[in-house]
């Protein structure tokens, strides 16, 4: 993407600019960008807006720390607005939650909550709290966890096979969440392999 071929005209020097999580399509944000913003935002990996009440520019996270890592930016077919992918390092909103447009907590795309039981996992990781079941799965070894997993495969597969409908959701809900204490007690994360299925996929 070329700089000086967005539409700056339009609206004297500035672009609105929509954040949107890369990971669980959540709309963070949206701020506004003029030139030296958006070089600074693809210089430095962290989003930078030109704030129109204080007229300069500010790095989200500056003063609370919770940067919007910069994965990509993408241009409207007007070349007037963006759309910037982001990795949150804390909640993006002055509010304290992950988002700007989601104080009753609707509005998530429904898949997002993979993303959250991701996060969730990681925080039981770090943080080992007593009476966790995530906390003694992850204790208990990947050895482990990964006969978990395949237990939760076999109670799905014999689901689909001979249950009904609920109980096939319910077991593949184990299955999944197994999946993903298997993967964070090897380091590994949902978004990698998702992307591994999107290169199979053909991009």
């Amino acid at each position: 993407m070329n700089i000086d071929d967005l539409a700056w005209e339009k609206m004297d020097g500035l672009i609105p600019a929509i954040v949107q999580d890369a990971f669980d399509g959540r709309v963070l944000m949206q701020g506004y960008m003029n030139k030296e913003a958006l070089r600074v935002t693809f210089e430095s990996g962290k989003v930078t807006f030109w704030s129109r009440s204080r007229q300069q520019l500010w790095t989200k996270g500056e003063t609370s720390s919770h940067y919007l890592d910069l994965v990509d930016i993408h241009p409207d077919c007007d070349l007037d607005s963006l759309l910037i992918r982001a990795r949150q390092e804390g909640p993006t909103c002055h509010l304290g939650l992950d988002t700007c447009f989601d104080k009753e907590g609707k509005v998530s795309p429904d898949l997002a909550f993979l993303a959250d039981l991701e996060r969730v996992i990681a925080t039981r990781d770090e943080e080992r709290p007593a009476g966790s079941y995530t906390t003694s799965l992850l204790e208990s070894g990947i050895k482990r966890i990964a006969q978990k997993v395949g237990e939760e495969g076999v109670e799905t597969a014999l689901a689909a096979a001979a249950g009904g409908d609920e109980e096939l959701l319910n077991e593949s809900a184990d299955l999944i969440y197994h999946l993903l204490v298997l993967l964070r007690s090897r380091k590994l994360e949902l978004g990698t392999m998702v992307e591994v299925l999107r290169v199979r996929h053909g991009g």
